[in-house]
């Protein structure tokens, strides 16, 4: 079912409004979001969309210029409503709010142009910067003036689609530590060994190498030893799309 109040929100480009269509297929969640969104000036929630079908539909009616996109839908994967978007002609920003943690996920988003990508459970701070930011970055683009190639350079460079923060509880600091122990070692690492390397705890590095392994900038092996669970090891793989790949330098 898609929910609409019209008459509160001017058409597109209106009232300075930036409208908004929050797609998700759980009612409650859903209404979370419009909540959190109708707390952030100047976005204004123009519908609520449970499936793909009805996202398309909506935005076709309601022509919103930002949708929230969950990925998990009942009836299409949440990424494949980007090209249907397109090859309709609609032109909306697209931000995915999903607990798509997999790394095809995340590299798919980032080659469909979504203007962020964050990660469910998220408190209303997470939603509020990443909403802001994208109304600044939005402004200046509408405002953009192309006199030169330094002025295009300029423009891509900030419409560059945001990689994923970090899970919750976890910190930038952290992370650059374990990534940058993961990349220099030679060969594999355990989380026993890395947290012996950084000084964190072997609950925290066995998160944190987990994290890289999810996001795609590390490889997992197991070793078997005579008896007992086999152990973990990580193998540094690289830089992943989006610029998930956190070491030397983390971007959340």
């Amino acid at each position: 079912m898609t929910d609409t109040e019209p008459e509160a929100i001017p058409g597109p480009g209106g009232g300075g409004a930036i409208r908004v269509l929050v797609v998700d297929d759980d009612f409650m969640v859903a209404r979370v979001h419009r909540a959190f969104v109708g707390r952030v000036e100047p976005f204004r929630v123009v519908g609520v969309a449970g499936t793909g079908e009805e996202a398309l539909a909506a935005v076709a009616a309601l022509r919103p210029d930002l949708v929230l996109l969950d990925l998990y839908l009942p009836d299409v994967f949440g990424l494949d409503v980007i090209p249907r978007l397109r090859a309709a002609g609609h032109d909306c920003d697209v931000m995915v709010v999903s607990a798509a943690r997999e790394a095809d996920a995340v590299r798919g988003a980032v080659r469909h142009g979504v203007v962020d990508y964050l990660l469910k459970p998220f408190e209303f701070d997470d939603l509020r910067v990443r909403l802001e930011r994208y109304a600044a970055e939005r402004g200046r683009l509408l405002g953009t003036v192309v006199r030169s190639q330094a002025d295009v350079d300029r423009a891509l460079a900030k419409a560059a689609p945001a990689a994923p923060a970090l899970p919750k509880g976890m910190s930038v600091e952290t992370a650059e530590l374990v990534g940058r122990t993961l990349r220099e070692t030679d060969g594999t690492l355990s989380a026993s060994e890395c947290a012996a390397l950084t000084g964190v705890s072997r609950v925290s590095a066995r998160r944190y190498l987990e994290y890289f392994h999810t996001v795609g900038a590390a490889d997992v092996s197991l070793r078997y030893g005579a008896a007992g669970r086999p152990e973990r090891r990580y193998r540094f793989r690289g830089a992943v799309t989006g610029g998930l790949a956190l070491p030397p330098a983390a971007r959340p």
